[in-house]
């Protein structure tokens, strides 16, 4: 009977969460989803922001290690987002359909994968670290400083993949309060703990990665808790895993675009440091400031469409195609009005934000300011570009989604930072993401126009 009554729990519990996201207000829907997964992507950002800010003190060459060692960050990050928004995405739909146990099937194969490909990426990455460091584009100076940081964080690459898996299925069922808990929290005391281990104990850069490979243990840890109590929709259990190869090509297709989304930023990123390399560490720590401060303003917009994503999944499922529309419009609104708040605070303050980090060298905080500047120009262009890239996800058309999410840090921003800086010098460097945005902007118009059509004509057929 005890059994029962479990069970009965959680059927009830699903059919109110197919029923509310179905059914509830679009608007306030998107908004509960999003704000936790906004205050997750900020504290996130926060922190790498913080490792950024309290390296800096240390010299000019360890903020440039911050930033060679934020590519590899970043292919962690693309390993789990591959994986679990590849999962998410049939999650969603699965659930919006009513099938629980397919989607405890997805989730279970993108947690072992990440789990394992994460301690792959570990082991590699200790054996060839200073050819990883210099191809990531660490200077001579750089290096000692880069090599330090990045055996501390190589060590937290099974534990931070997986991290991002069971966030992003948190997310994909409708769940983001509890996968904000996780974040947050690790965050925060990621925070507390960079000066403290980096000045208080003397361990120096060393310190800001151990803080951050601690803090994303304690991530782990509660996340888990979540699908170990039975908090979550979807159930992870190797008893779970599915035999099918088939299951693990769907969720690499649909997490594809994922892979190319944080995997070219990894190598966009050392690109830019190369090109910035043949003007100085100067450059370099610039240009790696700018970097974080950016992803801290997106991370908004990032956690907006995350928001916006399992309620795309759940009502394409449903074939509920107005709703997608509806809440499509819905995000592009709201992210154009934070967008702007945040281009007019960026653009005014913009040299006292970079001497934050740097106050005592003027290089950094004349190239720092210029950079910002150029990409804050562009950011009106990301709320429609990340929404129609994110409903191209979310609703299964992965080869569309993957080709949008190549544009704006590889088909485009690849061959500019080789042109740009050759024509304009530094300062092709400091405008190559501005002109990537405005080609990728423009290329997502079509992309958008096919997909909104296609939902009218499914809207007439159901009728």
């Amino acid at each position: 009977m005890g059994c029962f009554n479990i069970f009965a729990a959680a059927s009830q519990s699903r059919d109110e969460q197919l029923k509310r996201m179905t059914e509830a207000p679009i608007g306030p829907l998107i908004i509960s989803l999003a704000i936790p997964t906004i205050l997750s992507m900020l504290t996130t950002a926060l922190y790498n922001t913080a490792d950024t800010y309290f390296v800096s003190q240390l010299g000019t060459s360890a903020s440039g290690a911050v930033g060679v060692v934020f590519c590899l960050m970043a292919i962690f990050q693309a390993t789990g987002f591959t994986l679990g928004m590849g999962a998410g995405s049939v999650i969603s739909r699965r659930l919006g359909g009513g099938d629980a146990a397919s989607a405890s099937a997805y989730g279970s194969a993108s947690f072992f994968s990440a789990l394992t490909l994460g301690t792959c990426i570990c082991v590699l990455g200790q054996i060839f670290i200073d050819p990883l460091m210099v191809l990531l584009g660490s200077t001579p100076t750089i290096l000692p400083y880069a090599r330090a940081y990045a055996r501390w964080i190589l060590l937290g690459a099974p534990v931070m993949c997986c991290c991002f898996v069971m966030n992003n299925i948190l997310r994909a069922e409708g769940h983001s309060a509890f996968a904000m808990c996780g974040l947050v929290t690790g965050g925060l005391l990621n925070i507390v703990l960079d000066p403290i281990f980096i000045f208080t104990f003397g361990l120096g850069i060393s310190g800001a990665a151990a803080a951050t490979l601690l803090s994303q243990c304690v991530s782990f840890t509660i996340l888990a808790s979540f699908f170990l109590r039975g908090k979550s929709m979807v159930g992870i259990s190797v008893k779970n895993l599915p035999r099918r190869a088939a299951t693990y090509c769907e969720i690499v297709r649909l997490g594809f675009p994922s892979l190319s989304r944080q995997g070219l930023a990894s190598i966009s990123t050392a690109a830019l440091n190369a090109s910035a390399g043949a003007y100085g560490d100067a450059a370099v720590a610039a240009m790696s400031i700018v970097g974080r401060i950016f992803m801290f303003i997106l991370s908004v917009m990032i956690g907006l469409g995350q928001g916006f994503t399992p309620v795309v999944g759940f009502n394409y499922g449903s074939r509920r195609y107005s709703r997608v529309r509806e809440a499509f419009w819905f995000t592009v609104k709201a992210g154009m009005a934070l967008m702007t708040a945040l281009t007019l605070a960026g653009w005014i303050f913009a040299p006292e934000i970079i001497a934050l980090f740097r106050a005592d060298d003027a290089e950094v905080i004349a190239i720092g300011t210029r950079a910002m500047r150029f990409q804050c120009a562009a950011l009106l262009l990301q709320p429609l570009f990340v929404a129609t890239n994110m409903m191209h996800q979310a609703s299964g058309f992965a080869w569309r989604a993957t080709f949008l999410a190549c544009t704006r840090q590889g088909i485009y921003f690849l061959p500019l930072i080789i042109v740009l800086p050759r024509m304009f010098g530094m300062t092709g460097v400091e405008i190559t993401q501005t002109v990537s945005d405005a080609f990728s902007f423009a290329t997502s118009l079509p992309f958008l126009y096919y997909f909104l059509r296609r939902l009218k004509d499914q809207e007439r057929f159901v009728r």
